[in-house]
């Protein structure tokens, strides 16, 4: 929920030419034990520095959901497709002791979202081969993958019901159609007219990177009978799950498979500025319309989770409306009589995901905590305990009396972990990517904290360029996170990875400036109102303190990098401090004023500029960069995207204008059908290429 989660994420899956396919069944070879890969894995010549076609090279595991033995978990690998410039993705599977990691599906497609069906013996997952996106099943031991569904449409996502016998599906539907097929016939005229004319009369008009087309996200229920699916929220004008980052986290099935929880926002004349989510409950025949359950809520509800046995439902609640960075707190439900009980309003943590425990009563929560991604377990008089706190621990399952979860750092990609239900015996299961590990000279990376603005204390990480000297001399770059509610943590990003620059002979800095998550709720808060301030004071000092504790460091050629609210922060710079050779500013307002009404995510400026531009002028004029233009001086790349309808190209075109007019030597890189990422993997290899080769021309190395 927070601002495009990392808003800074722009770029980059893939372009370098993926590792040799596996052949379907194939054993991964690798220790149980630890995270230490067999030897036959290894390389044996000399590592090398980390580069971009390293990055690229690597497999993404995601989606991880156990058998409900919890002897298996199936997850998904993404690898590059450079032939298509897309992501291709197979569905792998594991054996929670570690004994075997197997491919299950090798189609040169997106094979996404495998779930087990209730006996365990197979997996329906949603694949877009054929040219259409339906349910497939394959069996847990292998062979051929069939088809499922027959759709006249695509379908988003799948859950079994606890029946074996009836299917969730996520599907895109025009709420006042009569059927699939008169959606389908719908989308094909459109698609043969003549004109490409739009009309609406209420907000939002886009959202992300599309343009609102009629459609909602809308939950149907497929049994095997061959009936027509169900549309249980049939005629509602309302998306469930929130679309475009609203996933399966957002729906749950009760384990009676009697009723279906979800999220969503009622649309209305507020849509735009309201970010008062809720759950709702629909019994799962379609026999009733669907109920608010926390209509007395005006913040965000999400996430919702049964307890096994069905006696609970847990969520995560927001208090304050309009504010989507707000704490979540976890709420438990009583689900036979709906009484709710707030279980962490002590904790000054922000659960993302939350699920139970094998007990069925503790509730595992990830979050934020200086600096990384925790693992910890609530208990149900809320006591909290640290499971998990090093590197970033995500996407957790409880798998029979165990758990399974995702786990990367700064310098080693995601692999599936398996651990005892405390959380101690943890071992990696999956050594996918070890072997180009192994192959890297990884820069070294080292927590900081400092007295940062106001006297608090402020942290970061220092990655510094493998093998350096004493007497070394290199460049810094500042990498500056988006959000600004986010957190650059110990995790390894796809994105801007930090690696990328020191393998290239840089210094890369991260500072979690005021704002930033996982330090507590007011630390976040204290941004609203003060985007140039406090922050910008936390860069240069956290800048200050680098410089000082290593000499090594070039203070002298010293550049700095930002997205979203990083590119913000650039454009703030290059008005107050000439201390930087070269900034790259991607996707950066320039001015908040007309950037309110470019946007289509009204409540998030209203919330940080403290009310709207005609209502309060100056908290957007304030924290304006276009006011500072005059002393812009700083050589600058500029980034955009043209699909970015969260901050519109029209900031990124008036930066480089205001840079040109200015005389300061600048450079426009425009992606025409990227959005707020350069996603396709052609567009990030050149993303690489431009940037670094622009802070090479000013700070070298």
């Amino acid at each position: 929920m927070r601002r495009l989660l990392a808003a800074f994420s722009l770029v980059v899956l893939a372009c370098a030419p993926a590792a040799p396919a596996r052949a379907p069944g194939a054993l991964e070879v690798g220790a149980a034990e630890g995270s230490v890969p067999d030897a036959r894995l290894l390389p044996s010549g000399p590592r090398h520095p980390f580069t971009v076609d390293d990055l690229l090279s690597f497999d993404r595991l995601g989606e991880p959901s156990a058998s409900p033995d919890g002897k298996l978990v199936a997850f998904t690998v993404r690898t590059p497709d450079l032939e298509a410039n897309k992501l291709r993705s197979d569905v792998w599977i594991a054996s929670t002791d570690g004994a075997s990691v197997r491919r299950l599906t090798s189609d040169p497609a997106a094979d996404v979202g495998p779930r087990f069906a209730p006996d365990g013996k197979s997996l329906v997952f949603v694949s877009d081969r054929g040219g259409s996106a339906q349910v497939w099943r394959i069996a847990v031991d292998g062979g051929e993958a069939t088809q499922v569904t027959h759709l006249p449409v695509d379908v988003d996502a799948v859950m079994p019901f606890p029946d074996g016998r009836r299917l969730l599906l996520v599907v895109s539907v025009y709420p006042d159609a009569a059927s699939l097929a008169d959606g389908a016939a719908r989308d094909d005229a459109k698609a043969r007219g003549k004109t490409r004319v739009r009309a609406y009369d209420a907000l939002p008009v886009r959202h992300w990177d599309t343009w609102d087309d009629g459609k909602r996200s809308h939950l149907l229920v497929w049994s095997k009978d061959g009936a027509d699916p169900v549309d249980l929220m049939k005629g509602l004008p309302d998306d469930a799950p929130p679309r475009p980052f609203g996933g399966l986290e957002e729906v749950a099935i009760a384990p009676s498979g009697r009723e279906v929880v979800y999220t969503a926002k009622s649309a209305g004349r507020e849509a735009a500025w309201s970010t008062n989510d809720d759950l709702w409950v629909v019994p799962a025949d379609g026999s009733a319309r669907p109920r608010a359950l926390t209509a007395d809520n005006k913040a965000h509800d999400g996430e919702p989770v049964f307890s096994r046995d069905g006696a609970q439902l847990a969520y995560l609640a927001m208090a304050r409306p309009g504010f989507e960075s707000d704490r979540q707190r976890v709420v438990v439900m009583d689900w036979k009589t709906k009484t709710k009980t707030v279980r962490t309003e002590a904790w000054d943590r922000s659960p993302l995901e939350i699920a139970f425990a094998p007990d069925g009563r503790t509730i595992l929560a990830t979050a934020d905590n200086l600096g990384r991604r925790a693992l910890f377990a609530i208990a149900p008089g809320g006591a909290v305990t640290t499971l998990r706190d090093a590197g970033s621990t995500h996407d957790v399952v409880a798998a029979g009396g165990r758990l399974a979860w995702l786990h990367d750092d700064l310098r080693s990609p995601a692999e599936l972990w398996v651990s005892d239900a405390d959380g101690r015996r943890a071992r990696a299961v999956t050594h996918l990517d070890d072997a180009r590990a192994a192959a890297v000279a990884w820069g070294e990376p080292e927590a900081l904290a400092f007295p940062g603005a106001h006297g608090d204390t402020v942290h970061g990480w220092l990655v510094r360029p493998p093998g350096m000297k004493a007497t070394d001399k290199v460049p810094v770059a500042l990498l500056i996170h988006g959000g600004p509610q986010g957190s650059f943590a110990d995790d390894f990003h796809y994105r801007w990875n930090a690696e990328v620059f020191t393998g290239h002979g840089y210094a890369a800095l991260m500072i979690d400036f005021h704002g930033s998550t996982g330090y507590g709720q007011a630390f976040t808060d204290a941004i609203r109102g003060d985007w140039g301030g406090a922050p910008f004071e936390d860069l240069m000092k956290g800048l200050d303190v680098a410089l000082a504790k290593y000499p090594q460091l070039d203070g002298n050629r010293a550049v700095a990098l930002g997205a979203s609210y990083g590119g913000y922060m650039i454009n703030w710079i290059n008005g107050h401090t000439d201390r930087f050779k070269a900034l790259v500013c991607h996707d950066g307002n320039l001015d908040e004023t007309s950037a309110y009404y470019d946007t289509e995510e009204l409540w998030f400026p209203e919330w940080e500029h403290g009310g709207t531009p005609w209502d309060n002028p100056g908290g957007y004029s304030r924290d304006s960069p276009m006011r500072f233009v005059g002393q812009w001086k700083t050589p600058t790349l500029v980034v955009h995207g043209g699909r970015d309808y969260r901050v519109v190209d029209t900031q990124g075109l008036g930066t480089f204008t205001a840079l040109q007019r200015r005389g300061v030597p600048s450079r426009l890189l425009y992606f025409p059908d990227e959005n707020h990422w350069v996603l396709k993997p052609l567009h990030s290899k050149r993303w690489h290429e431009e940037v670094l080769a622009w802070i090479d021309r000013y700070a070298g190395r």
